[in-house]
C-alpha cells in the first residue's frame, strides 16, 4: 500500500498522522499550535506532495499555508494568499475548503466566507477571484447558514476542467460548464422545509452541507442537506431523495468510496439543534447501491454514550481507507470500507478538517 499520511486540521492546530503499509497511525506534534485549521488539502498530483492547510491567525485574519516536505517546514504567499479585490468591499473571513484539480496539474481551487471561489495557478500559492460567481444576481439574496455564509464543497470534473459545481449554505448548488464565466443553480429536486408550502421548493436558497462524486461517474453526485440525503444523476440537473429509510436525514459530511462509484458514507445526526449522533453513538451508514438501501457501521467506534457530532469536512475516503474526525477530539480510521473501526488519536481539539493521501 505504501505510506498514507493522515491530517487531521482543528480549532487550535494541525496533526499529521503516518502509516506505514497499513501499519498503526503514528501522529506527529501540533503544528500551527493554538491556530484553527480550517481546510486541509494533501496534493499528490506531482513528484513531491504538498500539503496544503487554511488556517486562522486570529486577529490577523485567515490565510494559506503550504509545505513541500509534509509538515516539517511551511510557506506562505508574500502578500495574503487569498484577498478579494478592494472594489467588491469584502473581506476574507474563512478558507472553508482547497481542492487540486483533477485535470489541471498547477491549479488549487479554494471555497471560502463570505460565498465565494477562488482559483490558483502555482500549486495553491497564490490566487485570484471567480468573477463569474461572484457577480451572480443570486448573490445578494444568499443568507449564511449556522456557520457563516461559506462555499464549503467544490466538485471538479475528473477530465474536463471546465465543468465544475459548488455548494454555499445557504446558496445552494451551483454548477459551471464554461469554467467559471457562468453559473447556474442546480437545486431541482431539494425540499427546503423550513419554507412555507407551496414554496419548499425553491430555484435556490437551500441549504446544502456537503457534496460527493465519484471520478468515475461524474454525472452521479451525492448530496447532504439540513434535512436530506440526495443523488443526482445529471450532475444537479435534478435531485431525488435517496435517505428516506436512514435513522436520521439530517447530517453534514457525506463521501464517496474511492474505487466503488455506488458506495456512499453518510454520518446521520439527531436533527435540528440536538446535533449529536443518532442513539448517542458514532454511527457511519453505508450503501452499497447508490442510497437504495443502507446498514449502520459501528464496529469498534465508542461504545459509550457520545454528545458531540462530525462536521462537513471532517470525513474523508481514500484508498488510504475511510476517515472522520469528532468535535470532542478523536480520529478513526477503517481500512475494510467501514465494517471495523480503530482509534486513531484522541483528546484532540475540535475536528475542523480530514484528508488522507497514500503517498
Amino acid at each position: 500500500m505504501g505510506d498514507t499520511l493522515l491530517a487531521i486540521g482543528t480549532r487550535k492546530g494541525l496533526f499529521l498522522a503516518r502509516s506505514a503499509d497499513g501499519g498503526p497511525f503514528e501522529v506527529g506534534p501540533i503544528q500551527f499550535s493554538t491556530v484553527g485549521v480550517t481546510a486541509v488539502a494533501i496534493d499528490t498530483r506531482a513528484a513531491t506532495p504538498r500539503v496544503l492547510a487554511g488556517i486562522e491567525y486570529g486577529h490577523f485574519g485567515p490565510s494559506v499555508m503550504y509545505s513541500d516536505d509534509l509538515g516539517q517546514t511551511w510557506q506562505e504567499a508574500a502578500r495574503a494568499p487569498i484577498s478579494f479585490p478592494e472594489r467588491t468591499g469584502a473581506t476574507l473571513e474563512r478558507v472553508w475548503q482547497l481542492k487540486p484539480s483533477p485535470s489541471e496539474p498547477e491549479v488549487v481551487w479554494a471555497g471560502v466566507e463570505p460565498g465565494a471561489l477562488f482559483r490558483s495557478e502555482d500549486r495553491g500559492v497564490t490566487y485570484e477571484l471567480v468573477e463569474g460567481l461572484w457577480q451572480h444576481p443570486h448573490r445578494e439574496t444568499w443568507q449564511p447558514g449556522g456557520g457563516g455564509l461559506c462555499l464549503h464543497t467544490i466538485v471538479n470534473h475528473p477530465t474536463d476542467p471546465l465543468v465544475m459545481g459548488v455548494a454555499i449554505s445557504t446558496g445552494g448548488f451551483y454548477r459551471t460548464d464554461d469554467g467559471g464565466a457562468s453559473w447556474e443553480a442546480a437545486n431541482r429536486g431539494i425540499r427546503a422545509p423550513f419554507m412555507p408550502e407551496g414554496q419548499q421548493y425553491p430555484e435556490y436558497g437551500q441549504c446544502v452541507h456537503k457534496v460527493g462524486m465519484h471520478p468515475s461517474r461524474p454525472e452521479r453526485l451525492f448530496l447532504q442537506h439540513h434535512f436530506g440525503v440526495y443523488r443526482s444523476d445529471d450532475f444537479g440537473g435534478i435531485w431525488r431523495d435517496i435517505g428516506s429509510s436512514l435513522p436520521s436525514d439530517f447530517g453534514f459530511p457525506i463521501v464517496v468510496h474511492p474505487s466503488r462509484p455506488d458506495t456512499v458514507y453518510v454520518l446521520p445526526l439527531n436533527a435540528d439543534v440536538d446535533r449529536t449522533p443518532v442513539e448517542h453513538r458514532y454511527q457511519v451508514f453505508r450503501s452499497d447501491d447508490a442510497g437504495g438501501t443502507w446498514q449502520s457501521l459501528g464496529k469498534g467506534l465508542p461504545e459509550e454514550p457520545v454528545h458531540s457530532s462530525v462536521l462537513r469536512d471532517a470525513m474523508t475516503a481514500d484508498e488510504a481507507g475511510l476517515f472522520f474526525g469528532t468535535r470532542d477530539g478523536e480520529g478513526h480510521a477503517s481500512r475494510d470500507d467501514g465494517e471495523t473501526w480503530s482509534r486513531v488519536a484522541r483528546h484532540l481539539p475540535d475536528v475542523l478538517s480530514v484528508r488522507a493521501a497514500v503517498l
